[in-house]
C-alpha cells in the first residue's frame, strides 16, 4: 500500500538543512495510515521515501510533496512525486511542470530551476517554462546541487560535476581521499570560477578548485585555518582576482581571505564572532549572517583589507527580538534575507538597497554617482563603505571626501600627504602603507630605486633596525637615520643602547644641514623623474 507525507509550506530543501545542535526538530505534518502500529521505519537514500513495517503485517510506502522553493517572483512547489506546479506571485500565472521519473533534488536560483529526478536532470529557464534542457545523470543519487549565475554545481555518490545551463560538463573536480555522498552545503560552495570544497578528512583544511578547469587554483596549496571549519561561503560577484571566500570555524568566529594569493601569504582575517549561519548576497558582494541572535549584514566586508577600523562602521545590524531561538539563514537574494526560525516557520528582514548601488558604483568607477547616493541617504555606514572602495581602487578625492563625511580627520590628512608626494610610486607606496602592507609598500619604493623613501618608511614607523639595514645595504643615508634616532631618544630623555647604531655612530658625523639638503634633492630628483616619465607618457599617448 501506498501514502504520501505533505511537508508543511516551509519545507527545507535539504540541502539547506542546519545540524541537529543548530535548531530543534519540528513536526511536518502527521498521517495515521489504518495499518496498526509502525514497528520500524527506513529511509530511502535521497530522502524522498519512506517504508515502515506495520502492525498488521503490511509495510507501508510514502513519500515527501508539498515541498517549496521560493525566488524573487516565483514560487515552485512539488505537488506530487512527479508533478511541480510554478506560480508567478507577480500576475498569478500557473504553470505544471511533469517528469518522468520521481523528483529527488532541487533548486531554485539565477533565473535558472534545476531539477534532479533518478535518472535525469531539468533545467529550466525561469522566462520560459514550457522547454527544459534535460540531460541524463550517471548516478541517480544527487545529494546536492548548488547554482552560481553562470553554471551549477550537482554531487552525486561518484564525484562532483559542474556544468553549464546549457547542459555541457565544464568540469569534474577530483582529490584525494574523495568523499562526495557526505558533502553538504555547509562544506561546498559554488562561484562563478571557483568551487570551495571543506576537507572532510582534515576539517581546517579548505580545498579550491578553478570551476572551470576542475584543477587546483593556485600552487595547489589548500587554504589552511588554525581550527576547524564548520561553514564557508564564497562570494558570488566582480572578478576573479577579487574572489573572497568566508569561513565560520568551530568557535563560531567569522573570517574572510582571499582566494587567489599570487604567492603572496594568506592573510586571514577575522570579522565577527558568534556567528552561526551565514550568506552572500546573490547581487552585491553583501555578507550576512545569524550574529549572537541578531541579523548583521556586513556592507562591506572586504574594507577589513584596506582600512580594518573601518569595518564597525559598514555594519547594519537589525535588532533580533523578530526571530525566535537560533535562526538560520536560508538565502540572500536582492534586499530579502530568508531565514528559517527554531519552529520551522520562515521570516523575511529585509536590507536596504543603497549599498549595492554602491558597489555597483564602484565596480564601474561611478564615483559622482556614489557621492550622490550617500548624500541622499545620509547613512554613516554608507559613507565608511565608499571610503573603504575609494581607497580600494585608489581614487583619493573620493576617499578624501567620505573620510570627511565620517569625521575620520587624521585619515585626510593622510591623503592629502598622499597627494602630495612627488612621484606615483611613493603615492603607491604609501597608499599600501594606509593599507597596513608595509612590506608590499618598501618593496614598492626599492623597485622603483627611492632608497630614501624606502628609509623614512621605516623611520616613521620606529622601525630602526631596518632603516639602519636598508641605509647599510645601499650605502648612503646611514646619518639619516642616526639623526632622526637621536632626535626620537632626546624627545623621551633616553640614551642610545643599540650595540649597532653605537658602531655607526662613532665613524659617521651627523650633520642635520647636510642631510636636509641631501633629502631635499633626492625629493627633487624624484620629482623631475616623475615629471619626466609624465611628458613621455603623454607623447606617447598623441602619437
Amino acid at each position: 500500500m501506498g501514502s504520501r507525507v505533505n511537508g508543511s509550506r516551509d519545507q527545507y530543501s535539504e540541502e539547506s538543512v542546519p545540524s541537529i545542535s543548530q535548531l530543534k526538530p519540528w513536526s511536518y505534518a502527521l498521517e495515521k495510515p489504518n495499518t496498526g502500529s509502525v514497528f520500524n521505519l527506513a529511509w530511502s537514500a535521497d530522502g524522498t521515501q519512506l517504508a515502515g513495517a506495520c502492525g498488521n503485517g503490511h509495510v507501508i510506502f510514502a513519500h515527501v510533496v508539498e515541498q517549496h522553493w521560493e525566488w524573487k517572483n516565483f514560487v515552485i512547489t512539488l505537488t506530487k512525486r512527479r508533478t511541480m506546479q510554478v506560480r508567478n506571485v507577480m500576475n498569478d500565472a500557473v504553470d505544471v511542470l511533469e517528469f518522468r521519473d520521481r523528483v529527488i533534488k532541487t533548486s531554485l536560483a539565477y533565473g535558472h530551476l534545476v531539477v534532479a529526478t533518478s535518472l535525469q536532470c531539468y533545467v529550466y529557464n525561469s522566462r520560459n517554462w514550457n522547454t527544459p534542457l534535460i540531460f541524463d545523470l550517471k548516478e541517480g543519487t544527487v545529494s546536492l546541487i548548488l547554482q552560481a549565475e553562470k553554471h551549477l554545481l550537482l554531487v552525486d555518490g561518484a564525484g562532483l560535476y559542474t556544468f553549464s545551463y546549457e547542459g555541457r560538463l565544464i568540469s569534474s573536480p577530483k582529490f584525494p581521499g574523495m568523499r562526495a555522498d557526505i558533502l553538504n552545503a555547509q562544506g561546498v560552495s559554488l562561484s562563478n570560477d571557483t568551487i570551495g570544497i571543506r576537507d572532510k578528512s582534515d576539517e581546517k583544511v579548505i580545498l579550491l578548485f578553478d570551476a572551470l578547469s576542475g584543477k587546483a587554483l593556485g600552487d595547489g596549496k589548500p587554504l589552511t585555518h588554525k581550527l576547524e571549519v564548520v561553514e564557508i561561503a564564497l562570494d558570488q560577484c566582480g572578478p576573479s582576482s577579487e574572489r573572497k571566500i568566508a569561513l565560520i570555524d568551530k568557535n563560531r568566529d567569522l573570517y574572510l581571505t582571499s582566494v587567489r594569493r599570487l604567492g603572496r601569504e594568506t592573510k586571514i582575517c577575522k570579522i565577527g564572532s558568534m556567528v552561526h549561519s551565514m550568506a552572500w548576497s546573490d547581487a552585491a558582494n553583501i555578507l550576512c549572517g545569524i550574529q549572537d541572535n541578531q541579523l548583521t549584514v556586513w556592507y562591506y566586508p572586504s574594507v577589513v583589507f584596506t582600512d580594518k577600523e573601518l569595518l564597525p562602521k559598514t555594519l547594519y545590524i537589525k535588532d533580533g527580538s523578530e526571530f525566535s531561538h537560533t535562526p538560520h539563514i536560508l538565502s540572500y537574494v536582492g534586499t530579502k534575507v530568508t531565514l528559517r526560525q527554531g519552529d520551522g516557520s520562515l521570516v523575511y528582514s529585509s536590507v536596504p538597497p543603497y549599498p549595492a548601488l554602491l558597489h555597483e558604483y564602484s565596480a564601474s568607477a561611478r564615483w559622482e554617482d556614489a557621492l550622490r547616493i550617500c548624500r541622499f541617504a545620509k547613512d554613516q555606514s554608507l559613507w565608511a563603505c565608499l571610503a573603504g572602495m575609494a581607497m580600494t581602487n585608489r581614487e583619493l578625492t573620493t576617499a578624501e571626501m567620505a573620510y570627511a563625511a565620517i569625521g575620520e580627520l587624521p585619515r585626510v590628512q593622510y591623503i592629502n600627504f598622499i597627494k602630495e608626494q612627488p612621484s606615483k610610486e611613493s603615492s603607491l607606496a604609501h597608499m599600501l602603507m594606509f593599507s597596513g602592507q608595509v612590506q608590499e609598500a618598501e618593496a614598492t619604493l626599492l623597485q622603483a630605486g627611492l632608497i630614501y623613501q624606502a628609509i623614512r618608511v621605516s623611520i616613521d614607523l620606529f622601525n630602526w633596525e631596518r632603516a639602519l639595514e636598508l641605509a647599510v645595504k645601499h650605502k648612503t643615508h646611514v646619518d639619516t637615520v642616526l639623526a632622526y634616532r637621536g632626535k626620537f631618544l632626546q624627545t623621551f630623555g633616553r640614551k642610545e643602547t643599540n650595540k649597532r647604531f653605537l658602531q655607526y655612530a662613532e665613524g659617521v658625523e651627523v650633520d642635520w644641514e647636510k642631510i636636509q639638503a641631501k633629502i631635499e634633492m633626492e625629493l627633487s630628483k624624484e620629482r623631475e623623474k616623475a615629471a619626466n616619465a609624465s611628458v613621455r607618457s603623454s607623447v606617447a599617448s598623441r602619437r
